[in-house]
């Protein structure tokens, strides 16, 4: 269940995020208030997890997943340029993630 909550928690992150850039600093209302509500949410969610699941391995899957994610929604659509420095650096996080886990970190 608590990874299940970790994935909602990412997801709404990830829209949260994807929000930010349409709140355009804050001053357009309904994008702001979804960003904000967005990352009540997210936080909301990261913290009941952080109940079953050790916060390094929660913060590392958090980060992994959510960096891949809204680098795939910048690209396909927020026009945001993919290139092979980003999708390689992207890789790294997702394989770091990957040894914290193989590694025992739970």
């Amino acid at each position: 269940m608590a990874y299940l909550l970790l994935a909602l928690a990412i997801t709404a992150e990830v829209v949260g995020t994807s929000l930010l850039k349409a709140s355009d600093g804050f001053t357009r209302l309904w994008p702001t208030v979804g960003l904000v509500a967005c990352y009540l949410a997210a936080f909301g969610l990261l913290a009941l997890v952080v109940r079953d699941v050790p916060v390094g391995v929660a913060y590392a899957i958090w980060s992994g997943l959510g960096t891949a994610a809204i680098m795939a929604v910048g690209a396909a659509f927020l026009g945001e340029p993919l290139s092979v420095t980003k999708v390689v650096g992207a890789a790294l996080v997702i394989a770091g993630v990957v040894v914290l886990n193989l590694g025992g970190a739970h």
